[in-house]
């Protein structure tokens, strides 16, 4: 039972470390935007021209380019 936990946590760690400066990403909170900025724990994203916002590593949920390609479940 913990295994399948632990490989996604797994996962998830190595993909927001190979996160670079220009990637497009999707926050936990849903914000949407572009990486400009790495440092040890943060990201800082521009969500607009001249609009920039810092955000943990940790609240990095998706790269946008895939989350935009994902059929949407019908109801």
């Amino acid at each position: 039972m913990i295994r399948p936990q632990v490989k996604k946590q797994k996962a998830e760690k190595t993909f927001r470390e190979t996160l670079t400066k220009g990637a497009k990403v999707v926050t936990i909170g849903g914000i949407h935007g572009r990486i400009v900025e790495v440092n040890d724990k943060t990201f800082m994203v521009e969500i607009d021209t001249n609009v920039k916002v810092r955000v943990e590593k940790s609240a990095v949920s998706a790269d946008a380019t895939r989350a935009l390609e994902q059929p949407v479940p019908a109801k």
